[in-house]
């Protein structure tokens, strides 16, 4: 073992304390890719459902790589597709930016009430006088997630992971205890400022897989077990609310490719 796999028997052993030639390696499921991210055109720039117009541009936001979504594989997924959506559309987004930013030019001043809510929520979190450390929330997160919104679900499943992750966001907003308010490297508060982040993205990806009563690639419905192309052709758009409630929408799947010389491609569903 130690002369095949040296790097993996001294990771065990100094992760998890584990000597492979005697016990087994503890295995716990992550995450490897999301599938999602910051819906853009073909040029990186946000776009969003405005006034019916699924392909609004945002002005001045622009997005590439695992956090965009250009909709070219459903959404960004697997790291050859990453690939692309950083090579082809960040190159995309450069010569955008190059034609859209112009010298001497600017933004409008943002609202006081925008920086006032960020440092809010920063001073929130500093300052949080709880008695759970977000280790601990985090966890709590983590196995509501893995046990409520793996890859095979059930509606039932799903709503009652809904009811706890809210459960774990209660906890988070009056419960989170900081132990280091400084602001000089302060692990204590990124590892806070971070679990804030990954509750907002698990609040929205358990409550858009409840709103797809299908299933289709790694969304496995096992009480809607077929892919359903009739009713759920289309993209799912989520906005998470100032109260915490996550709005659903969608926006259609554009099939018809930009140039003649290439056909357009059935959707099929994949199988094994």
């Amino acid at each position: 073992m130690h002369e095949r796999l040296p790097g993996i028997s001294e990771t065990a052993r100094i992760f998890a304390g584990v000597d492979v030639t005697r016990q087994p390696i503890p295995v716990l499921p992550t995450v490897h890719y999301n599938m999602g991210g910051v819906p853009t055109n073909l040029h990186g720039e946000a776009i969003t459902k405005r006034d019916g117009d699924p392909d609004a541009v945002v002005p001045g936001l622009m997005a590439i790589g695992e956090t965009a979504c250009v909709f070219v594989h459903g959404a960004n997924r697997l790291g050859s597709n990453s690939l692309l959506d950083l090579i082809v559309f960040g190159r995309a987004a450069a010569h955008r930016a190059t034609e859209s930013v112009k010298a001497g030019e600017g933004h409008a001043p943002a609202p006081h009430t925008a920086t006032e809510r960020a440092i809010a929520r920063l001073d929130r979190i500093r300052f949080a006088k709880g008695r759970i450390g977000a280790d601990a929330i985090r966890l709590a997160m983590q196995r509501t997630m893995q046990r409520h919104c793996a890859v095979f679900r059930t509606g039932s499943l799903l709503d009652e992971g809904a009811t706890k992750l809210d459960e774990v966001i209660a906890m988070m907003r009056n419960d989170l205890a900081i132990a280091d308010r400084s602001m000089t490297f302060n692990t204590d508060l990124t590892e806070a400022l971070e679990l804030d982040n990954m509750l907002a993205q698990a609040s929205v990806s358990i409550r858009s897989a409840i709103g797809r009563t299908e299933s289709r690639g790694a969304h496995a419905r096992e009480d809607f077990p077929k892919r359903n192309d009739e009713s759920w052709l289309m993209h799912t758009l989520s906005w998470l609310e100032e109260d915490g409630r996550v709005r659903l929408d969608y926006r259609p799947v554009h099939l018809q490719p930009l140039t003649n010389e290439v056909a357009t491609i059935p959707p099929k569903e994949r199988v094994y």
